[in-house]
């Protein structure tokens, strides 16, 4: 397929995301708790439940309408034996600690009624000891009939017994989470059949668990297929950390989660650790990285249910925490790609890392969230929905400078145009931005924020003057 003839969704470059960890964003049907559910609130391990469940996000849609949500990615949801669900073992099952298929069929009608799209995540590199194939396979051992769904190394295996070797491959030697042998025809019709069956039932795309650890192209090529013929608009994301130009060909993905992104505003942001002048250059990499269909449906994230919360890591590094994820937060929603926040963060969600970082969202105690961060988030949605410049535009880096720790960048389209400059530091800063003649010419800024009009002249806006570790959003009049 040549670089010319593929696109991505449309609608991914108008989305704002919003993550949700299922099990701990809100119980919304205290009939389906597990028997050894604890209280809202408590401290998050590796095992124990809270009670979230499907319910409890169709009762808080309209929160995040109110705050400018278009679209979910939610965590697993079919049937497993863990808060995570990453150990799935019927992927045609909503686990019923969650809820039932109705029940989720109830959450996909509500939420598109609303304009919310809905994309699930696909765990297809490995499953749970549960699995029915894998549970043949400790029952039946070198007898069982689906040996060959899975790498088995020697018989017997050893899924439990910590002191033997599992004998079988898993993903990252948890013996819980039991590798799919993707070679075999039988798996990859199954999994395929997974991919199809969800989309046929109206979800929006599929976010693409560890998806790198399949190492067969071809497998994601027929994924691909798949799932396009059903709904060419559905969205495919994998789960990358690192550079996602293999699978971001026309041929597979449509984009990967952006945490090469995430990387660099933690660096410069909240751990306080990298420099504006080394921040642009990160930056100006990413956007030339992929081709531009794939830059403008980038999965662009500040944290996630795998990373300690953003707001914990900037409080690490120092006083003015708040002041700096702000600006994070709206350099996420200027920025090109679909912007996505994790369920809390807009609250000033605390957490470390995994399972920290999974804590229950506060709904009976608004006296403990963020609202200064909350309201900051709103608005600038808002304003990213308000203005195709920020979804569709044109992006270029205007000036950034390690001594002063200013960073400046500009949004335009033939609509509007937009510069942004921010202060990432404690010391007050004035200067004359230049614009390097990258922008169409215009006479006058204005700020969005206080109507404040700024002049141009030979190339520069005059007398820029920034507080410290405040921004400002200029808008060409």
């Amino acid at each position: 397929m040549t670089t010319s003839a593929w696109q991505t969704p449309e609608w991914v470059k108008h989305a704002v995301f919003y993550q949700i960890f299922p099990e701990r964003f809100a119980n919304g049907d205290h009939s389906n708790d597990p028997a050894n559910v604890q209280p809202w609130g408590t401290s998050p391990t590796l095992y124990n439940y809270m009670g979230g469940d499907l319910q409890g996000i169709i009762d808080q849609l309209d929160y995040l309408v109110d705050l400018g949500i278009n679209a979910l990615y939610l965590n697993p949801i079919f049937q497993a034996t863990t808060s995570h669900k990453y150990n799935t073992f019927d992927y045609f099952k909503i686990d019923p600690h969650f809820g039932t298929l109705e029940t989720f069929k109830t959450l996909l009608n509500e939420a598109h009624q609303r304009g919310i799209k809905v994309i699930l995540d696909a765990v297809f590199n490995h499953c749970g000891r549960g699995f029915f194939a894998f549970h043949d396979l400790i029952e039946n051992g070198v007898h069982s009939p689906y040996t060959n769904w899975f790498h088995v190394s020697r018989f017997p295996i050893h899924p439990y017994e910590s002191r033997y070797p599992a004998n079988y491959r898993t993903w990252w030697d948890f013996r819980e989470l039991p590798k799919f042998n993707t070679d075999n025809p039988a798996v990859r019709k199954y999994l395929l059949d997974v991919a199809r069956y969800w989309i046929e039932l109206g979800i929006d795309g599929w976010r693409l668990d560890v998806p790198n650890e399949i190492d067969d192209h071809n497998f994601w090529r027929e994924f691909r297929t798949i799932v396009k013929a059903i709904n060419p608009e559905a969205y495919i994301v994998g789960e990358i950390w690192t550079d996602g130009s293999a699978w971001l060909q026309g041929d597979q993905f449509d984009a990967v989660m952006n945490y090469l992104f995430r990387d660099l505003c933690t660096d410069f942001f909240a751990s306080y650790s990298m420099r504006a002048g080394d921040f642009a250059a990160g930056i100006d990499h990413l956007i030339v990285r992929y081709q531009p269909q794939v830059t403008y449906v980038q999965f662009n994230l500040l944290g996630s249910h795998d990373t300690a919360r953003f707001l914990s890591v900037a409080e690490g590094a120092g006083k003015w925490a708040l002041e700096r994820m702000k600006l994070a937060v709206l350099f996420k929603l200027i920025f090109p790609g679909a912007p996505c926040i994790y369920y809390g963060d807009e609250i000033g969600l605390h957490g470390g890392k995994d399972p920290d970082c999974r804590r229950c969202f506060p709904w009976d105690q608004p006296q403990t969230w963020q609202t200064e961060l909350q309201t900051w988030t709103k608005q600038w949605v808002k304003f990213r929905h308000e203005y195709t410049a920020l979804r569709t535009g044109r992006y270029a880096t205007l000036f950034a400078d390690n001594d002063m720790n200013i960073f400046a960048c500009a949004r335009w389209d033939e609509q509007s145009q937009f510069v942004i400059v921010l202060n990432n530091n404690q010391t007050p800063w004035a200067l004359d931005l230049p614009l390097h003649g990258q922008l169409p010419s215009v006479t006058q800024y204005r700020d969005v924020s206080t109507g404040e009009l700024y002049s141009v002249a030979e190339g520069k806006i005059r007398e820029v003057a920034l507080a410290p570790w405040k921004h400002l959003v200029l808008q060409a009049v």
